[in-house]
């Protein structure tokens, strides 16, 4: 199965464009959007009254479409419109609606409501009577059905432009857009349905992340496989104070499966790492030079996971890119580079990870966040300035590429709000990448597989339990492919 592409509002509005040069007409586009609504609307919700809220552009004429399609299925459907449409499609949809059409204000019936008042194109406040039907419709959420997005909220951002509705369910043509699945829109959408109505195929740099965009590529191991084949990789531990979160890392990597874990541990804090390791091994250093050497030969090195924003870690950060090992860089092993960012830069490569979450992500990137229209756009500028794939946290957890791929999590959880979580995800980016799966892949599969975990287990979830929560999601990943 091919991944799923998001596109920008552009990117639809041209794959519209070409579907109709192609010889489809609007209308029949048109007509297949509306009952795509209803199908899904009909899927979903018992028979009952349903209030279409219909606005004059091709939205609107969405929702016409739709009434009309629930009214031949035996439902109780009132149009209530903003305006009269002012496309030619729009038109001709409200010429086949042999209702009444009631002005948009006034007493709404119980029952469902449709919103077809605007869609992903908006690109100014909603105002008046779509203002305050909007706001109606933020508060009752569990009872509102948008179509393409909810009105009020920008397609290409997700943000909310001024006043906007919110939604159990919304029904989309041919891909997501981003306001499906960066927050607050992703929110705001409540259940997403994809519907396809036939626009052919499109090119996109930016996909859904999930097993159709790198699944293929998974590094399960064969017959002839041994440890040493399935790759290896050191984690870099903190002081004896502080070890936990590198054996996080350490538990995730050997359960994602690479063939050889060692953890490079201060000799102060030997003892405390032996008395809970078993298959990680471990190994002592002192200094930047024995850690180097250590590694030499190793695939890929995670670092970071309560290292210490100190001298010590900058050091040995700048030790391991030295090594040729790919690296997955979290938590203090970003900080420390703070006050200077290239530094960093200059000793990345397109095969090593950064996993910031905003706070992280400001230190190195400082103004780059709040100066970028959406989270995406972030990401990849940071991949590009630092030459290496970025993954931002967070519940819509972003994964960029130098080279311009992104990727966006739609499956994110909120069980992994707990201490420790980035700790095993670090782990698992170093797991698959040390098994020799492209950097970028590797870690939109480990964010993938981190969520999942945290889904299967749920409420209680701890960061222990992810490590052994990742073979029921491996069963599951391999027994589907």
């Amino acid at each position: 199965m091919a991944a799923r592409q998001i596109l920008t509002v552009a990117e639809t509005a041209a794959a519209d464009r070409a579907a109709i040069a192609a010889g489809t007409s609007g209308a029949v586009l048109m007509e297949r959007a509306g009952t795509a609504v209803a199908d899904a609307i009909c899927a979903r919700f018992p028979t009952q009254p349903a209030t279409v809220l219909c606005g004059p552009g091709n939205n609107g004429g969405d929702g016409y479409v739709a009434a009309r399609v629930l009214k031949a299925r035996g439902w109780a459907v009132e149009i209530r419109a903003l305006a009269e449409p002012t496309t030619e499609d729009a038109r001709h949809a409200r010429g086949l609606w042999e209702g009444p059409v009631a002005p948009l204000a006034g007493a709404v019936r119980p029952g469902i409501w449709i919103d077809a008042l605007f869609g992903a194109g908006l690109s100014r406040p909603l105002s008046g009577e779509a203002a305050d039907m909007a706001q109606t419709m933020s508060g009752s959420a569990e009872r509102v059905v948008a179509v393409d997005v909810p009105s009020g909220v920008a397609g290409d951002t997700g943000k909310p432009l001024g006043p906007a509705a919110s939604a159990a369910l919304t029904v989309t043509f041919h891909a997501r857009n981003p306001a499906h699945v960066l927050e607050p829109g992703r929110a705001r959408c409540g259940e997403v349905v994809v519907a396809d109505i036939g626009l052919g195929e499109t090119t996109s740099r930016l996909f859904e992340n999930g097993p159709e965009l790198w699944g293929e590529r998974f590094p399960w191991p064969t017959a002839a496989s041994h440890k040493h084949a399935r790759g290896r990789l050191i984690v870099v531990s903190g002081e004896s104070w502080s070890t936990g979160a590198a054996r996080l890392a350490a538990r995730g990597a050997l359960r994602i499966g690479a063939g050889l874990v060692t953890l490079f541990s201060p000799p102060e804090a030997l003892a405390v790492n032996a008395a809970h390791l078993e298959a990680v091994m471990l190994r002592p250093f002192e200094t930047d030079l024995e850690l180097e050497q250590g590694a030499a030969d190793v695939d890929a090195a995670v670092i970071g996971p309560a290292a210490g924003v100190t001298e010590t870690t900058l050091l040995n950060v700048l030790a391991l890119a030295r090594t040729g090992a790919a690296l997955v860089l979290d938590a203090d092993a970003i900080s420390v580079f703070r006050d200077d960012p290239e530094e960093l830069f200059s000793v990345l490569d397109r095969d090593d990870v950064l996993t910031p979450h905003p706070g992280e992500f400001e230190r190195l990137f400082p103004g780059l966040l709040a100066g970028s229209p959406e989270r995406i756009t972030a990401a990849r500028r940071a991949a590009e300035q630092a030459g290496a794939v970025v993954l931002l946290k967070g519940s819509d957890t972003v994964i960029a590429s130098p080279d311009g791929r992104a990727a966006v999590n739609v499956n994110g959880s909120p069980w992994l709000a707990t201490a420790g979580s980035g700790d095993v995800l670090a782990g698992f980016i170093g797991g698959l990448v040390a098994q020799n799966m492209e950097s970028f892949e590797a870690a939109c599969a480990a964010a993938w597989i981190h969520a999942e975990c945290a889904e299967l287990h749920g409420a209680g979830l701890i960061s222990e339990d992810l490590p052994g929560l990742a073979p029921s999601v491996l069963r599951r990943l391999f027994e589907e492919r």
